[in-house]
This record gives structure tokens, sequence and C-alpha cells, in this order.
């Protein structure tokens, strides 16, 4: 049905997701934003080097600014993470969400960042690529009939290793405190998943491969893998769903062109998931681009065909 469909979908609220929202629906589309302001970095941050803040040098105040804009020029914004996208009928795409909805889009924009975080803990850095992962959708399939933790309080978290009981034999999730939509925790309660709520990794063991992990209260698991999945699903593990292109060098970036434009038509990326430098400024600016360019290529496809 046509009111399933949106325009413009934007994952991400930091300022080029916000700053995208603002452009596409100034050009009366309909623009869904997803994601929460405070996995932004900028939220935390305090600001000095941007030219036209005047009263406002707090991240998290711009950013309720920023949202503030979106919604009176009418796009919608929704505080859940998108968990799985792939392509749909009919040129759309389509998007499952931590709320267990999914909903279609002509176009996407990709601005989530890219900031894996660690645990920081001793072995992760030891062990990384050895048993450690930050990417479930990459590595679950190493893990077959295996024994393995998922580490984490959010959806990618939780998202993480309900996928990965699809594969591996036992899988424990620890999270100090898991912080999801009620959807997204009752097919985790419902699910075959080893909770350890109100625990947290201490260290990560093993030689040549992870063999172990001792959690904060002294207990010790023994696992095959740990999963560290700290926030909401990458920007790149969602990319890669349909498709998209990184870089060629150091894969930790979206290619794109002057517009904003993937190699999957209808995809767009900004902010610091376009690569470096990692600036508000450049970030607004490849925002506007890109809402405006998926603005005008969802009015296009929206567009009859001529007759023949």
């Amino acid at each position: 049905m046509a009111d399933d469909i949106y325009d413009v979908v934007i994952t991400g609220v930091g300022p080029a997701g916000i700053q995208a929202g603002i452009h596409a629906a100034r050009k009366k589309t309909r623009v869904l934003l997803l994601g929460r302001m405070e996995n932004s970095a900028l939220y935390g941050a305090h600001i000095e080097n941007y030219a036209f803040v005047d009263g406002v040098s707090e991240g998290r105040d711009m950013l309720q600014v920023g949202l503030s804009q979106v919604r009176r020029f009418g796009a919608e914004v929704s505080p859940e993470d998108v968990l799985k996208i792939a392509t749909a009928d009919d040129n759309l795409f389509s998007l499952e969400l931590e709320s267990g909805r999914t909903i279609r889009s002509r176009t996407l924009i990709l601005c989530m960042g890219v900031a894996k975080k660690k645990l920081a803990v001793p072995g992760e850095k030891e062990l990384a690529g050895r048993g450690v992962s930050y990417c479930v959708d990459c590595d679950a399939n190493f893990y077959r009939n295996a024994t393995v933790a998922v580490v984490g309080n959010r959806s990618a978290a939780v998202d993480g290793a309900l996928t990965l009981l699809d594969y591996a034999a036992r899988v424990y999730l620890v999270a100090k405190e898991i912080k999801v939509s009620d959807e997204l925790r009752a097919r985790l309660e419902a699910s075959d998943v080893q909770v350890l709520e109100g625990r947290w990794v201490r260290e990560i063991h093993g030689d040549n491969a992870v063999t172990s992990i001792s959690l904060d209260n002294g207990d010790s698991l023994a696992v095959d893998g740990i999963f560290i999945e700290l926030g909401s699903k990458g920007a790149l593990e969602l990319a890669t769903q349909v498709g998209v292109a990184l870089d060629t060098e150091t894969f930790k970036y979206i290619n794109t062109n002057k517009k904003q434009e993937t190699n999957i038509a209808g995809v767009y990326a900004a902010g610091d998931i376009a690569g470096p430098p990692f600036q508000m400024a450049k970030a607004v600016g490849e925002g506007c681009v890109a809402g405006m360019e998926a603005a005008n290529h969802a009015r296009r496809q929206k567009r009859p065909a001529p007759a023949d």
C-alpha cells in the first residue's frame, strides 16, 4: 500500500542525518528519520569550530534544535534502530526496524557514523580477528555449532544474539542493562539465547584464539568467540546487506560521488561514514546534498511513465 512507502528514509540522527532530513522534507517528500540522537558522536561534544553557532555550544543542544526543524518541515522522526535492509519489489528498499515493523522506501541515506566502540579489556586487541569480532552479520558463519558470547546493551547486541542462534550451538548475551524496544526484548525472552543481564566482560582469554571470557562477578564462560556489539547496527553492516561498495584501501567507509550517491541507485551516504575529515561542517554539507538528491530521485520514481 502507498501509505507504507516513504520517499526518503534516513538512518542516523547526527548532523548529516538531520540536515538531510531538513532538505529532503523541504522538497515535499515523505521523510522518515530513524535513530537516537544520543548515539551521535556530536551528542557529548562541545562545539567551538563551526562558523554559524551563536549561543549554542553543546552538541546535544544543537541536535535538539535540528530535530525541531526536521519536524517543522514535515519529516517523521522515530527513535529506533534499523536491523536489516533488503531490496524489495518495484525498486524499493525494505527495512526491518527494532520495533518489529517493516517499512519500505524509495531511497535511503546512511548517516550512522563509523566508530566501532571497543570493550577496552585485556585480550581484546590481542585476539581481534581470532575469536573477537565486531560484526555478527560478517562473521556468524565461522561459528557453526560453536559456543559464542555477544556483549552489549542495545539493539545490535540483541539482534546479533538472535541471528547467531541460526549458526552457533549455544549463544550467551552479556549485558549490563538491556535497552531495546519491548518488541525486541520479547523476541529475546522467547528465544534460546542465554541472557546474563547485570554482568559485563572483564577479560578475554586465549593464546592463538579465544577460549573463554571472565565476567565482572568472577564467573568464567568457555566460548569459541565473542562478538562486541556496543550500540546500534553499524552503517557498514547495513550497507553491505544491499551491496553498497566500500573504499578499496581501508574498507572502513562508503564510496560516494559528489552527489553523495553510492554504487546502488537510490542509496546515499553522508557524514563520517563517507570518510574523513570527521567534522560537523563536512557532515552538514554532505547531508544537505544527500537530502536534496535523494528527494529528487524519489520524485522521479513517482512520476508516471511516459505514454508510448
